[in-house]
């Protein structure tokens, strides 16, 4: 079958590294997606072991519409009996369009919908759909007037991991976490420090991939739902073969990873959540201002989402702050640091030019990860 990922609008080169690491076969990448081809195994495989996507799509096809007639035509020709049985609930959950003359989204999810319920009547030969099994919910984006059709096979995002337990709203997700992660030269072995930890995002994600845990082991996905399409002895099969990579704490080293914040019910909450997640004895967090950082190791790593001003009432403080980090950057001996922030003049506070930065879309924020880049051990 053929399959989509999509992720972040500029790390589709991070995404399209971990789908080739799996040695899966790349068809396309396009501006926040990823195509790739596999069987049912690796379908079962990306919704449990991708970190960056946020989601698994079966494609169910492609075609022009410039007019909603088109649209209802295209979506009809649809071999959707391929995918859906008779007492499938579908419909379209989400619609989006660029560049094309159909825009709105409630007007294709409903030419869609229509189009779908005739191409089962013929198909089952009947005039009523009860809907009441499983749910198929189809994604639909529209790019030039070609029409890309998706079953989403993952349901939830496949950021929510499963390990958040604490009420804290995370400034990022786990898929962006895990990207910067990805981005950076960091490797289990090396200090990594998160002077703004929050709820723990940064160090979990770092700590899961430490120990090998696949980030989708603990979820359940949309496709469980689907034997027809995925034997559910797939799903088992997968979750024990990832189950089995697991490291061992010891055979890691604890503490390694450590995550501050001056927050003190931000630092209990990560530590709730590095529990539910399997990395409690991985990271140390700490109640700790950014002013205070320190660390006696060399070529270590601080990989942070700082505030940038999301309330007016906080802008006047980001000078300040992101000074401190960077007077707290220069007292680290060959560390290397990366920061993903939408304030534009972190450069200026910080006191240094980046060695490079990435522009990157975290939903319709933009912003960037500012890259300073130490010695390699050994230089």
């Amino acid at each position: 079958m053929e399959l989509i990922a999509p992720c972040h609008f500029g790390l589709e080169a991070v995404l399209k590294r971990e789908i080739e690491d799996e040695g899966w076969e790349i068809l396309q990448v396009d501006d926040g997606r990823v195509m790739f081809r596999g069987d049912e195994y690796t379908a079962a495989m990306a919704n449990i072991r991708l970190r960056t996507a946020e989601r698994v799509l079966i494609r169910v096809g492609e075609f022009e519409a410039k007019t909603y007639d088109a649209l209802f035509e295209g979506t009809k020709a649809l071999p959707l009996e391929d995918y859906l049985p008779e007492d499938a609930r579908f419909w379209v959950t989400k619609a989006s369009s660029v560049k094309s003359k159909l825009f709105s989204p409630s007007d294709i999810q409903s030419v869609m919908k229509k189009a779908m319920v005739e191409r089962m009547k013929i198909r089952y030969n009947r005039k009523h759909f009860p809907e009441d099994g499983a749910p198929y919910p189809f994604r639909v984006s529209l790019k030039k007037d070609m029409v890309t059709v998706g079953l989403d096979m993952s349901g939830p995002s496949l950021h929510k991991r499963g390990y958040r337990v604490s009420p804290v709203i995370a400034p990022i997700s786990e898929t962006l976490a895990a990207a910067i992660i990805l981005l950076s030269p960091w490797k289990p072995g090396r200090f990594l420090v998160d002077p703004f930890c929050g709820s723990g995002t940064i160090p979990i994600e770092a700590a899961m991939m430490a120990k090998h845990i696949a980030p989708g082991l603990n979820r359940h996905f949309t496709a469980e739902e689907w034997p027809q399409i995925i034997d559910p002895k797939v799903w088992r099969e997968v979750r024990e073969e990832a189950k089995s990579e697991i490291i061992s704490d010891h055979d890691i080293g604890s503490r390694l990873i450590q995550g501050y914040d001056i927050d003190r019910n931000a630092v209990k909450y990560a530590r709730d959540n590095a529990k539910a997640a399997g990395v409690e004895g991985m990271i140390h967090f700490q109640e700790r201002a950014v002013k205070d950082l320190s660390h006696p190791g060399r070529y270590g790593f601080i990989i942070t989402n700082p505030p940038y001003g999301e309330r007016i009432s906080d802008r006047a403080e980001l000078p300040a702050l992101y000074a401190q980090i960077g007077e707290a950057y220069r007292g680290l001996k060959d560390w290397s640091m990366f920061l993903i922030t939408a304030y534009e003049d972190a450069e200026k506070y910080i006191g240094r030019r980046a060695t490079k930065n990435r522009k990157i879309y975290n939903g319709m924020l933009k912003t960037y990860l500012y890259q300073y880049m130490g010695p390699k051990p050994g230089q």
